[in-house]
């Protein structure tokens, strides 16, 4: 790593988080954008021409020339496994975009294939890093809540281009399935209903959840909504000393003592961009997922977090099929 700053290589030129990654990478004083890898010729070479660095088409190629300290995924959705695939066997590093892949054979070969080279392998649940979160988090460890009773996610909006029948729940509720068991510990069993009245697959659902703590739980999805509406996200926490409310990720947070009128609120300043920017979710990620690379460390939250959640929505998934509670492993 060149003075200390650690080379990147962005592999995406998508208008949404491939351009984000590249713009990240290339304004941190801890890192510097090396070269994007793309798809198409045409929009490869103007996010190259964007940020100023070489862009390639083909990834052998990148990764031979570039030698980058760190590669960073984030490829449609369903086109994850062969490029990350390719870039772990030629033994490079990398932070990957959720979902980690939609098939569990295909994640369990990721990880293995990582581990036998010792690879740093990290994934982007970015919602974890939200100041709301974060705060839920510390509330939850300080035991303010005391023993947790329930937890409810509602997420949805518009639809992804993922053909998949369960994209919604694989790709987007991917972040609740993790936030939940971030928050409030192991989902234990499963029982789901599902709708597909749209024609766009299953796309929305409501999953009843069982936590190892003793606590239920609600998560609600959909692609049959906009993310133009208000409260287009709700996270919900219980315990039997008090109440957190997340509203829209970023937006606010309450703490409510059991039997108090008054709730103790966090919302962004007027000066305070960053925490009301959902975005900036992942600068604060590489706060810290960057420190640890280069200090040897594992990553704060290691792609087997994604493997979990895919997990856990293939019992999900098990579970609406048959038409039954399924337990997960």
């Amino acid at each position: 790593m060149g003075e200390n700053r650690i080379r990147v290589a962005v592999v995406g030129t998508g208008d949404w988080w491939g351009r984000q990654h590249a713009k990240a990478f290339s304004s941190r004083t801890d890192a510097e954008l090396c070269a994007v890898a793309g798809r198409t010729e045409e929009r490869t070479e103007r996010r190259a021409a964007e940020f100023g660095v070489p862009g390639y088409t083909d990834l052998h190629a990148m990764l031979e020339r570039e030698r980058p300290d760190l590669v960073s995924v984030c490829l449609p959705n369903m086109g994850h496994f062969g490029p990350t695939l390719q870039i772990i066997r030629a033994g490079f590093p990398l932070l990957v975009e959720k979902p980690l892949v939609f098939e569990l054979d295909e994640a369990d070969t990721l990880l293995a294939e990582a581990a036998e080279r010792d690879l740093f392998f990290a994934i982007n649940f970015n919602h974890r890093y939200a100041r709301p979160m974060r705060l839920a988090a510390e509330a939850i460890d300080a035991g303010e809540l005391g023993r947790l009773t329930f937890a409810m996610w509602r997420f949805g909006g518009e639809a992804g281009t993922s053909p998949h029948p369960y994209a919604n729940l694989i790709e987007t509720q991917c972040h609740g399935l993790d936030l939940l068991e971030h928050l409030c510990g192991p989902i234990t069993s499963v029982m789901a209903q599902m709708s597909g009245v749209t024609g766009r697959g299953c796309s929305t659902l409501s999953v009843a959840l069982e936590f190892a703590c003793g606590a239920v739980g609600a998560l609600l999805g959909t692609y049959d909504s906009s993310y133009s509406y208000p409260g287009t996200h709700l996270l919900e926490i219980n315990g039997l000393n008090g109440r957190i409310l997340i509203e829209d990720t970023v937006r606010r947070y309450a703490f409510t003592p059991a039997g108090d009128e008054i709730s103790q609120v966090w919302q962004a300043g007027y000066f305070n961009d960053r925490d009301r920017d959902f975005h900036a979710t992942f600068d604060r990620y590489l706060d810290e997922m960057l420190p640890a690379f280069a200090g040897s460390r594992p990553p704060p939250v290691h792609a087997g977090a994604g493997r979990r959640a895919l997990a856990v929505a293939h019992a999900v998934i098990e579970s609406y099929e048959r038409g039954k509670r399924v337990s997960v492993a």
